[in-house]
């Protein structure tokens, strides 16, 4: 055997061999990456009062929780106008739940409550019947419960202490669905799903998929977010259950999240970047005012004066580089900025920089 057929039997034999121990890519089922056009949550608000606070409710420049009791005693027969009505155990409340697809009359929700006034805590409160309004005005639930919140105020008089939120509540399964809102699936004009991520090769594998396991096309792929499905003759629900249930290759899009409010960083693994280098330097301003007391001379009928004096001080210290190869990843960059000490506030400053220099092969959000 020649040594050029030796040399070809020894790369086909490494291809496969490479090709062998490549980790296969990661596989989802439909049902995590889309959802049914026209099956949908829908939003739901209430206006009510929470009673039974210990003396943490609304203060009396609140005058719309005044009236509201003033109100609810009216329908009950006790006849007590607004101005007379001086408690602070009672808080004004919006009332908000989630009405999902397919509801019954008789199903229960959780809701959450969240004070309207200027309550302190919210914290051992009973919530009063409330109607839950949908968009178009009608009552789809009605909620009522004593609330339970993941926080809690102590201490008055400027010594406090509070923990995490004391001014909202949720009371669980404390609405009953009053109103049919289920979507007939009989009637919606076509069938579609829907990729919560728009990807064009995402909804061509979905529609390859469907289409491989039914044995013909009824899928097809209209845009990067849409794919419909013509009618096979099979219950639609029954339709579902086995499209669903269909694995489908997943597309990960490369993307870097920062949040600047809390210097909070977040990249996917697929983040590559171009061969930079990088200087980064800081200038420190630091402005120090000192109040002196100038005393007059003795006899001069003068007076004491404090006058301020006002120091600068600048000081910029020299620029620090770190340098990437081509293909680096955010880790690398992130730990190479680590070591020349800068903060996660001047990593997402660079990584700004390194996007608009066409650096960064990812899209970068700022939320």
């Amino acid at each position: 055997m020649s040594a050029r057929r030796v040399l070809l039997v020894w790369l086909l034999t490494a291809a496969l061999a490479s090709a062998a121990t490549a980790p296969p890519p990661h596989q989802v089922l439909i049902r995590d990456i889309t959802t049914v056009e026209g099956v949908r949550d829908n939003q739901l608000i209430g206006y009510g009062m929470v009673v039974g606070l210990n003396g943490t409710g609304d203060r009396r420049q609140t005058v719309f929780s005044t009236q509201t009791l003033s109100n609810i005693l009216q329908r009950m027969g006790v006849q007590v106008p607004p101005s007379a009505v001086r408690v602070n155990n009672i808080a004004a409340v919006f009332v908000t739940a989630s009405l999902p697809p397919f509801a019954r009359p008789g199903m229960r929700l959780d809701v959450t409550v969240s004070s309207a006034g200027d309550a302190k805590s919210i914290e051992g409160g009973l919530l009063l019947l409330t109607p839950l309004f949908g968009p178009d005005g009608q009552t789809y639930a009605a909620a009522q419960g004593p609330l339970t919140i993941g926080g809690y105020t102590a201490g008055a008089s400027g010594t406090s202490k509070q923990v995490n939120h004391p001014t909202v509540g949720r009371v669980a399964d404390g609405a009953i669905v009053e109103r049919d809102a289920m979507v007939e699936l009989a009637k919606l004009p076509r069938l579609c799903l829907l990729l919560r991520d728009a990807n064009f090769s995402q909804a061509e594998d979905v529609a390859a998929a469907i289409n491989r396991d039914f044995e013909r096309k009824i899928a097809s792929a209209v845009d990067s977010r849409r794919i419909d499905i013509a009618p096979t003759g099979d219950p639609i629900p029954a339709l579902l259950a086995r499209v669903e249930n269909l694995k489908v290759p997943l597309h990960i899009k490369a993307k870097v999240v920062v949040n600047e409010r809390t210097g909070t960083i977040v990249m996917g693994k697929e983040v590559r970047l171009g061969a930079v280098s990088i200087l980064q330097g800081s200038l420190s301003i630091e402005i120090a005012t000192v109040y002196e007391v100038v005393q007059p001379a003795p006899l001069s009928n003068g007076q004491t004066a404090v006058v301020p004096q006002v120091t600068t001080q600048a000081e910029e210290k020299p620029a620090r580089r770190v340098e990437l190869q081509e293909g680096a990843t955010v880790e690398q960059l992130v730990s190479g900025l680590q070591a020349i000490g800068a903060t996660a506030r001047d990593v997402i400053s660079v990584l700004q920089a390194i996007k608009a220099a066409g650096g960064l092969e990812a899209e970068l959000e700022v939320i």
